[in-house]
């Protein structure tokens, strides 16, 4: 059984509230475009379900139902979050990353 207790999958890179009024931060504006909807939708269904380190264990065919979207379709929207550096994963945790400056 998973223990809400257990350390992020990086604990090196767990996020912290960012100093303007939200959660998401403002930051990802920039890389919407970049991103599918059902990327955009695993990772704000991540952010609605994490804790406050941003870890959250729910399954990919709950998410996938919750969504209104095939699990395989959650699968793949989380190997190209992961891609993007905007979430990591090891099963069955999520980890929603710190958005790291871009570089010019």
């Amino acid at each position: 059984m998973f223990s809400p207790d257990a350390l992020p999958v990086d604990p090196t890179r767990v996020r912290q509230l960012p100093a303007h009024f939200a959660w998401a931060d403002h930051r990802l504006r920039d890389r919407l475009a970049a991103l599918s909807l059902e990327e955009i939708a695993l990772y704000f269904f991540l952010h609605l379900a994490a804790d406050k380190r941003g870890c959250s264990f729910w399954a990919d065919s709950t998410i996938g139902k919750k969504l209104g979207i095939k699990e395989g379709e959650v699968i793949q929207a989380r190997y190209r979050l992961l891609a993007k550096d905007l979430i990591a994963y090891r099963y069955p945790l999520y980890q929603i990353l710190p958005i790291e400056e871009r570089q010019s």
